[in-house]
């Protein structure tokens, strides 16, 4: 039987999930979730203000005048949430923490998937597989994807991006749209997250704690790795530490845009602890504008 408390918690969570839905969702006539499964439909002269990347250039050349392909998206989208459940999700300074963070974005994308008539799956993840739930249609699915990303009894602490990218290219055969939730503490997945953008259309959403950006003065102090379990003594008065800290933060933030740029991956940062429901509509907002209509 489920204990009251984590009944009540699992009803705010889901109530607050289908409000950020809804709102994300707003004036979206068509699927927020615009990724790559284009149907070709068919080929019409070209008029003022079509693309001319969809020029079809044989067309072209035999009549004389320019055609454009037209293209509509496929009638249903796969979308795969995967979501990492490591040791460092328990961390949080404003009042919840980056996995309740997750949990809660993660039952908004499904409830818009929900509505949208879209299959959604899920991934729990750590430095291991902890939890696959296979794409499903129903309100049912959805409720049970929020309870399992609050409360699945993870085995492991530490964080493999790679072995979630290469879990999902091997059950997930036909394109889908994923979004991979992360704090991406992690090094090395850089060349399996570009094979899986190859097939997929991945979205990377960065979960990050105000209290992770920089290192306040508070003295000496024990850090632990929530992930391995060492423990370091620093003494953070030292303004030489500090601003080593930053340094190393903001070469790493520089790193991390550079590869996401270069990659053509969506990369959208969230703040625990702040609003984020309009970035996270302006997001789909921008990503709707430079996808084929």
């Amino acid at each position: 039987m489920i204990p009251q408390a984590w009944l009540k918690r699992i009803r705010r969570v889901q109530i607050k999930s289908r409000l950020v839905s809804e709102q994300i969702m707003a004036g979206n006539t068509t699927s927020i979730f615009r990724g790559r499964g284009l149907d070709f439909a068919e080929v019409r002269e070209y008029v003022p203000g079509d693309d001319v990347r969809r020029i079809d250039w044989n067309v072209t050349g035999r009549m004389r005048k320019p055609f454009v392909r037209r293209y509509v998206e496929e009638r249903e989208l796969l979308i795969m949430l995967l979501v990492d459940m490591s040791g460092s999700g328990d961390f949080g300074t404003t009042g919840r923490t980056k996995r309740e963070l997750a949990a809660e974005l993660a039952g908004a994308l499904a409830f818009s998937a929900l509505r949208d008539n879209d299959r959604v799956g899920l991934v729990l993840f750590t430095d291991t597989v902890e939890r696959y739930l296979p794409p499903r249609r129903s309100r049912q699915h959805v409720l049970r994807l929020i309870r399992d990303l609050l409360y699945h009894p993870v085995r492991g602490l530490g964080t493999s991006l790679n072995t979630a990218l290469a879990f999902l290219q091997r059950v997930v055969h036909r394109p889908a749209v994923v979004f991979l939730v992360s704090d991406f503490l992690d090094e090395g997945y850089e060349r399996q997250l570009k094979a899986a953008n190859q097939r997929h259309d991945v979205i990377a959403i960065k979960l990050v704690d105000p209290r992770e950006l920089a290192l306040p003065d508070v003295g000496g102090a024990m850090l632990q790795d929530p992930e391995t379990g060492d423990v370091l003594e620093v003494n953070t008065a030292d303004p030489a530490l500090r601003a080593a800290y930053a340094r190393a933060l903001a070469e790493r933030a520089a790193a991390s845009k550079r590869f996401f740029g270069q990659s053509k991956i969506g990369l959208l940062e969230l703040m625990a602890g702040q609003p984020y429901q309009r970035r996270l509509q302006s997001f789909f907002e921008q990503r709707s504008r430079t996808k084929v209509a």
